[in-house]
Order: structure tokens, then sequence, then C-alpha cells
């Protein structure tokens, strides 16, 4: 969601803050703006728009130079994207200003609580009050820091806020609760971020900020307290990976970019996730083995793409673990009662692992005794944090916001979560483990081999980029697939898409079907289910017959395919488990290249935000 910036050192604080921003755009936003700390007041500006609008805003009216400021990019949730309900906020004196992400629930009392006492608001967003409530603590003594935890001891919902005040200008002011805020440390400065983009160009230096704390940041360090103003322990760690991992280094988009970068990403997973003894390891593990043994179901929660890494996750775990598994919806799971108990293991997949719906979903799974591992590309984000076991996915930053190396590193760890079950449970012997880690060791030279013949993909999108619908067939782990493939063109080309089991076309689907309309079909191999491959021979068979555009995914050497193709997209044939590492990409490429068709932007789609940290 929002983009977050803050920083106190010695260099511009306007241009950090700036540069910051720019480097958190693939969130999503339609307003932004700053403050600077300088001569004793604050200078802010702020406009709707893109960051272009309030460039255009600081090259007519410049603000003076200061060593202290914030930032932030706003993604609409109360009150209309307007330059008045544009982030910071100010109290009526004007020397507080607040950013915030995330959603103050009580805010309507708060709200009229002030407006009794003489406070006069002028947006309508949530954050304002936030920003009087502690111009009001402030004057009460103890400082910024302590005003802070005042205020938020008030609040309720899910927040990160950073707030400056004039009175106190070496220091910047940060706080959370079920969003994430991330500090860093350099030499002489400290920056606090939604990401580390934000301040990879500065230090690498980060520490994470847990649950209802504060931290306040001065040029000679940082202090994290609770909320309740306790000291608090802090984690530090190294980024994995430098600033030009955020550039396009060259392609016309991040997404572009981070498609080529996916057999790196995959191989990139796979490291160090075999012992020496041949067997498999996770990145932090607290779960007991016997918790694992006496399992009795598995549970994968996630939203949107993830959630299709989940489906797929399902055929793995079922095959090797031998153990039931569900699939879930994070944003529906705990509104359904579901049935957990200590012998209940939840995955939980999340990208950025702030994800609200899965958050709250690992947390109501907790409270009912059941341990949760998590999926997640994000070192100390709050999912991995709350979780008993943790695998991370090593896909690097990902920018655009539609999920590709995300999505394949996410598959990736299911395969390895599910035989780490299938190991614990004894249900998978040694080899059968050692022979599947090396065929998902083939994958990334698998994967190159795809990226090097998609120009007839891209020929292909730009040639359909005038349609209005395309529909999506698969079976077996085709099928989420299909969902995923449909899910890249809702996202970015702003088409209708569907995704169906090949099977259920005759239950309905089929109706759709007319002359011209393109079908998208992902062929599971021949040779590992010879039945489910005839089958949908057959389907692509029957849309055929009725005028349908066919477009055929299908591994090497499937001849059988050749006839009912009007379009034939080869991909590597690997285990028939594996085929959704091979057969997503043509899917994204086409999405891509269809999108770029229609003149939309790849990397921000509209309305559509990175990391989605409200419920």
């Amino acid at each position: 969601m929002c983009g977050i910036v803050g920083y106190v050192g010695p260099q511009s604080a306007l241009d950090v803050v700036i540069a910051g921003l720019k480097r958190l755009e693939y969130r999503g936003y339609d307003s932004a703006g700053v403050a600077v700390l300088a001569d004793g007041a604050l200078a802010t500006a702020k406009r709707a728009g893109k960051l272009v609008n309030l460039d255009k805003a600081l090259a007519e009216a410049p603000l003076p130079t200061g060593s202290a400021g914030l930032g932030h990019t706003r993604w609409a949730t109360h009150g209309a994207p307007n330059d008045t309900n544009a982030h910071p906020h100010l109290d009526n004196a004007g020397r507080v200003a607040v950013v915030h992400n995330g959603i103050i629930e009580n805010f309507a009392a708060l709200r009229a609580e002030l407006a009794g006492r003489g406070h006069a608001l002028a947006s309508e967003t949530d954050t304002e009050v936030v920003a009087h409530l502690l111009a009001e603590e402030f004057a009460g003594g103890g400082g910024l820091a302590e005003a802070m935890r005042r205020v938020c001891r008030r609040l309720q919902g899910a927040f990160t806020l950073v707030a400056v005040h004039a009175d106190e200008p070496g220091t910047v002011v940060g706080a959370r609760r079920n969003s994430p805020l991330v500090v860093g440390v350099g030499e002489g400065e400290a920056f606090l971020a939604s990401d580390v983009a934000a301040f990879i160009a500065h230090t690498r230096d980060a520490l994470e900020l847990g649950q209802d704390q504060v931290v306040e940041a001065r040029r000679d360090g940082v202090t994290v307290t609770g909320f309740d103003g306790t000291p608090a322990e802090v984690r530090t760690y190294r980024v994995d990976w430098d600033a030009s991992a955020a550039e396009k280094d060259g392609y016309a988009s991040f997404m572009l970019k981070e498609i080529a970068e996916q057999p790196r990403a995959v191989a990139d997973t796979l490291l160090g996730r075999v012992a020496e003894d041949g067997t498999l390891r996770l990145d932090e593990a607290r779960v007991r083995p016997e918790v694992l043994r006496e399992a009795r179901k598995v549970v994968v929660v996630a939203c949107g793409t993830a959630f299709h890494a989940g489906l797929i996750a399902k055929y793995a775990i079922e095959h090797w673990a031998r153990v039931p598994c569900e699939v879930e919806l994070a944003s529906e799971f705990r509104y359904r009662d579901p049935i957990l108990d200590h012998r209940t293991l939840v995955v939980a997949i999340s990208q950025s692992g702030e994800t609200m719906d899965t958050l709250m979903a690992l947390r109501h799974a907790r409270e009912q005794g059941a341990h949760v591992l998590a999926i997640c590309n994000t070192n100390g984000s709050t999912i991995p944090r709350e979780s008993d076991a943790v695998l991370y996915t090593h896909a690097g930053p990902e920018v655009a916001v539609a999920s590709t190396k995300a999505f394949l590193t996410q598959l990736v760890a299911c395969y390895l979560v599910a035989l780490y079950l299938g190991q614990a449970r004894g249900s998978t012997d040694g080899a059968e483990i050692r022979a599947a880690v090396r065929e998902l060791a083939r994958v990334p030279d698998a994967l190159e081999r795809t990226l090097a013949t998609m120009e007839p993909v891209r020929d292909l999108a730009r040639d359909l980029a005038d349609k209005r619908t395309v529909l999506f067939l698969g079976r077996h782990v085709g099928y989420p697939v299909a969902l995923e493939g449909a899910l890249k063109l809702k996202e970015l080309a702003y088409m209708h898409a569907e995704g169906f089991a090949a099977g259920e076309l005759k239950h309905g689907p089929i109706a759709l079907v007319e002359p011209g309309l393109p079908v998208v079909v992902v062929v599971p191999s021949p040779s590992g289910h010879r039945l489910l491959h005839d089958k949908i021979v057959s389907n692509i068979q029957e849309i055929r017959a009725r005028g349908a555009r066919t477009v055929v995914v299908a591994e090497e050497g499937d001849e059988s395919v050749v006839p009912y193709a009007d379009h034939l997209v080869r991909v590597p044939a690997v285990p028939p488990l594996l085929q959704p590492l091979v057969a997503t990409v043509p899917l994204q490429v086409f999405a891509c290249a269809l999108a770029t068709g229609r003149g939309n932007d790849v990397d921000q789609p509209r309305n559509l935000a990175k990391s989605v940290t409200v419920e």
C-alpha cells in the first residue's frame, strides 16, 4: 500500500525523501507529499496524482533545505485522492506533520472529541486526527516519542505512523501496529520506511520494528520502545541485495525485468535447502518434528497470486506428505469458523509478509492452537515473525505490482515444504526426495529455454490487444496455472478473463465460446497424465469446433495437440507436478505484452497496490 519515508541526518532531507518515494512508487498510490524541518518550522508540499505533480510543485515553490523530514505516497482509503487529503497532515498550529499507512478504526470518535475541543480538521482522512492528538500530547511534555506512545495507546486499527515536530528538529518518530515499518541505520543518519528499497542506496543495515512499538530516530542512533514505554529488544539484519536490484537495468518495465530474472530467483530459492546428509531444511523452524509427523491436515491460506501457488501446493503436499490439504482464501478464512486444532499445520503464503488478510488468518489459526509455517520473500516482516517456521523465497525485490518471480519462487517453496513434510512424516523416502530436488535444480535451465522462445507469444498478444475476452483452461496443476493466467490479464489489461478447470467446460462455460474467442489451454504432460492429456485434447477439439481461436501451451515433443492448435506455445518437458513452473511463464509474457499493446502501465496497474496492508 502507501509508501512512507522518514529521514534525519546530514544530507538534504527533501532529496533523500523524494528519492525514497520514487523507489516506492511500485506500491501503488494516487497522491504524494513531503514535509521538511528547517529553521524551526515545518515546510510542506503535497499533490494529487503521481510524483511528477509533486516534483512540478516543488520546482515552482522550492522548500527550504533541512536535515529531517518525511514523505508519503497515498493509496486512498478515507477520503478522495485530492490535494487536501494527501499526506502529510498537520495540526492547526502547523508544528506537527504526520504520514500514515493503514486505517484508524476509531477515527470518527476521536475526530468528534477533537472538534469538541475546538480543533478544526481540514481533510476527510482518518490520519489528520493523529496530528492533532500528537500536538495535544506533545504540549503535555515528555517529547515527541512519548507523545506518540500515548497517542498510539488510544488508536484502534492497523497503522504505521511517522511524525516530526518543529520543536524537535533532530528527531523523526515512527510507530507500527499490523502494518510494516523498517528502520535503516547509517553513519550519522537514520531512515524510516515502509520498505528497505527506500533507503538501500544509503545503507544495508536495518532493524525490525516489532508489533506495537515506537522508534525514535536521531543522527546518533535509534531507540525502540513498546507503546507502554518499556525498552524493546530489536533484531538487526543486513539487506542482501543492493540498489541496482530495484532498477530497470535497461528493460522497458520492471515486470519485463522480473520475468527475465525468474531463472536466477528460482535457483537462489533452492540454494542451501539440502544438508550434507541429503535432508531438507527450512530457514528457521520453531516447530517440533513430532508436530509435522502427527499433523492430521494442512491448511494453506493466501490471497491473489499466492492463493494460486497454494492450490498447486495442495497437489504436492498430498502427493509427497500424504496428508489432507485444504486451500483457503485468507480473506474468507476466519469468518467461516474453520475447524483447527494443535494437529493442524497452517501454511501462510505472502510475498511481502505484511498481507493483512493473511496475517489475520495466521493469528486466528494460532489462537485455535494450530502451528503455522510461513512462505515469504521479505526478511523480518510480520508474518514470518509470528509463525512457528519460515521458508524464505529469495526472489529479491519485486517492484511490479503484478507478481511474476515471487509466484515462481513461492511454487518452489511449496514443493520444498511438501518434500520437507514427506521427509518428516516418512511418507516419502530419501531417494525420491533427492530425485525431486534434482529435478527442481534443472528448472532454472528450463526457464532460460522458455524465455528464449517468447517472441511469438508477444506477437500473438499484440495481435489480440483489441479483444474483449480471453478464456483459460487447465487440468490438474494446469488449472491453477489457468487461474493465474487469467488473473494476470485482468490485472494488467483490464479485460474480462476467466480460468476454468477444463473438465467443467461442458457444465456451463462452453456457452461463452463463440467464433474468434481466444482460449488459452494448458496441456498436461502426456508422459505423466495420459488420461488427463487425452481428455484435454478432446476439450480443445470441442472449443475449436465452435470457432474458438486456440492457444495451446504444451511440452516439447507433444505432437498430438498440433492439429488442434491455432497457436502452439512450447515449453520444456519437466516432471508433471513441476509443470506450472514453466507453463506460467508464457502466460506472464502474454499478459504483459497484451497490456502494453493496449497502452497500459504494466508496473502500476490501476486501482492496485503491491502490498495490501488493510483488510
